[in-house]
């Protein structure tokens, strides 16, 4: 069974090109010795000569070294495409549910501009399946809270974002321009029924000894505004849209909280077991010169 290597197939086609030992040698940056015994081995497998060897003339390729040399030349290519095809590979973007309408397609409608031949896959979850995304491989890169992941992913903070209040317009707190976790700890507060930002949220109170009336988990940060804006409580979120309404149409207000500490970082991170594509690294640094919450 022949054992033919890559590195005997390159010595041999830069040697047909050549024509010559001595010239392939200096080409491939190799000793001429090394060379010429690369190319008796592969001789020796074949057991065909695939040049006519003339003292004092070039080396030209016998009848069957022609033939062989055009498909080693091919494998060649075909391997040099392989390899270069890494850098258009596609690539898999999480983003967290609450964050993904707010930065998910400005991102894509600007990395299409900046790197049109990169094309984007949009995952969008919550923070146990994102993380569970980027275990399996199934995400090359996410942007989320730094909630839920564990020391295996590597994290690049590119934003850092303080909770609000979200109130009816003619909510009674909605007079004061901030508000503290005093002022809210009695009020029937509004949740994402995300478990991880549930948890957050209540330690920020259990930090600064109150205990919250949490009255709804609801499923998604519109719903969270939706009621507030109609009266049915206080929402409380990191992410914050930029209309002044809901979408069914009723104003609401959004006021910081004063005492909420330094703000929870978003973060651009992918799995240090999974080696990220020349594809994926432009779009991350991209992402990291450029934030999109920024």
């Amino acid at each position: 069974m022949l054992s033919i290597t890559l590195r005997q197939l390159e010595y041999a086609v830069a040697v047909g090109r050549a024509e010559s030992v001595t010239l392939a040698a200096e080409t491939l940056h190799v000793s001429q010795p090394a060379l010429s015994v690369a190319l008796a081995q592969l001789e020796g497998q074949l057991g065909k000569s695939l040049f006519l060897r003339r003292p004092g003339g070039p080396m030209r390729a016998t009848s069957f070294g022609r033939g062989f040399l055009d498909r080693a030349e091919a494998i060649l290519a075909d391997l040099s495409r392989l390899t270069s095809a890494e850098a258009a590979a596609p690539v898999t973007l999480a983003c967290f549910i609450d964050l993904a309408p707010l930065i998910l397609a400005p991102l894509m409608a600007r990395a299409r501009l900046a790197c049109p031949d990169i094309h984007i896959t949009a995952l969008v979850a919550g923070f146990e399946t994102l993380a569970d995304h980027l275990s399996r491989g199934r995400a090359d890169l996410a942007i989320t809270y730094d909630l839920g992941l564990d020391g295996a992913m590597h994290r690049h903070e590119i934003a850092r974002l303080s909770p609000h209040a979200v109130l009816a317009s003619g909510h009674p707190l909605a007079a004061k321009p901030a508000l503290t976790l005093a002022d809210l700890a009695a009020e029937p507060l509004i949740l994402a029924d995300q478990g991880l930002s549930v948890g957050h949220m209540r330690g920020l109170f259990t930090r600064a000894g109150l205990v919250p009336h949490i009255a709804r988990r609801v499923a998604s940060l519109e719903l969270m505004r939706s009621f507030a804006a109609n009266g049915l409580g206080v929402g409380l979120s990191y992410s914050r849209p930029v209309p002044g309404q809901s979408y069914d149409g009723q104003a609401l207000l959004t006021r910081p909280i004063l005492d909420a500490g330094p703000g929870e970082p978003v973060v651009l991170v992918h799995h240090r077991a999974n080696p990220l594509s020349a594809s994926a690294e432009r779009l991350a640094a991209l992402i990291r010169a450029s934030p999109p919450l920024q």
